[in-house]
């Protein structure tokens, strides 16, 4: 019985040490793992047209930098030298995690005029192309404008089409097409956005989801959920229904963020939801460093709520 008993109490000794040692090494990897900074799950950033301050490409990426920002969103086609904005990345370390395709307003691939809309298809392939070139991930595009002129189907079917013959060159680049929903009368509910992404079948086209331009006619946290692993990209900004009402319709968006009425814990809420993680686009007035520096802020204030 007693070499029983200190046997057990061998055993006991040596398992209290062992669990001693274990806990200290976790003890030590949740300090170190303490010292090292939290990867945001929504990244900084902006619209290269919001930097109101500095001479060239460079003095203005180093402005973004400064003010807190992470990254930026290009325009394509653009007039700027793509090597002169890719040495600018180079440079500060501000990402271009994207383009804008710049002419999807005035060359929809909703047109009647299949020469406008060959146009169109013409810019977004330049669009793949110079965001491969900077090694950012995807394009913007306005998929489609329905008018007293073009039709909702014909702006539904002609759109489709157009972004099909394009898909191969994105798959090509590894580049993603997003759409985004704007006040363009097309993909009114989330359930129809969803179901005109998915019958691409495709993983190269997904949505780029416009915070503030929801709250106008819904709730963008209802978005979020139903549109879920679609949501490749987010545009932030605030719209405000008492100043549409008292001043008019765009008047809703002279609010900054944060302060006018969407629900940004419920957005916030419903991101987690569905484990999204990328970037995060300022799309509001821009201006100078004192500007772009409020502007950061406040992001940062509603992606911690």
């Amino acid at each position: 019985m007693s070499s029983f008993r200190s046997l057990d109490r061998r055993q006991f000794v040596t398992h209290a040490a062992a669990a001693v040692a274990a806990g200290h090494v976790a003890l030590t990897g949740l300090a170190r793992a303490a010292d090292k900074p939290a990867v945001p799950r929504i990244r900084k950033a902006l619209k290269f047209g919001m930097i109101g301050e500095g001479d060239s490409v460079l003095d203005k990426f180093k402005l973004a930098k400064q003010c807190g920002f992470d990254g930026v969103d290009m325009d394509s086609p653009t007039p700027l030298n793509r090597d002169e904005v890719l040495k600018a990345q180079d440079a500060t370390g501000l990402v271009i995690h994207g383009a804008v395709d710049s002419v999807h307003w005035n060359k929809p691939l909703s047109h009647p005029d299949p020469a406008v809309r060959a146009e169109g298809v013409k810019a977004l392939e330049t669009a793949l192309r110079d965001v491969k070139h900077w090694g950012g991930t995807t394009v913007l595009l306005v998929p489609a404008v329905v008018s007293k002129e073009v039709s909702y189907a014909d702006a539904y079917q002609r759109s489709q089409a157009e972004i099909r013959k394009v898909l191969p060159l994105a798959a090509e680049l590894e580049i993603k097409i997003a759409l985004e929903n704007v006040w363009n009368q097309f993909l009114l509910s989330p359930l129809e956005m969803a179901r005109y992404i998915d019958e691409f079948e495709s993983p190269w086209i997904g949505a780029y989801f416009d915070v503030g331009n929801i709250v106008n006619y819904g709730w963008p946290e209802q978005w979020v959920r139903i549109l879920d692993k679609r949501i490749m990209k987010l545009d932030i900004k605030e719209f405000s229904r008492k100043r549409r009402d008292a001043e008019g319709l765009w008047k809703g968006f002279d609010v900054e963020i944060g302060d006018g009425d969407c629900d940004w814990p419920a957005v916030m809420q419903a991101l987690r939801d569905i484990d999204f993680k990328g970037w995060g686009t300022a799309e509001v007035g821009g201006g100078n460093r004192d500007r772009l520096y409020d502007i950061a802020q406040r992001m940062d204030r509603v992606f911690a709520l």
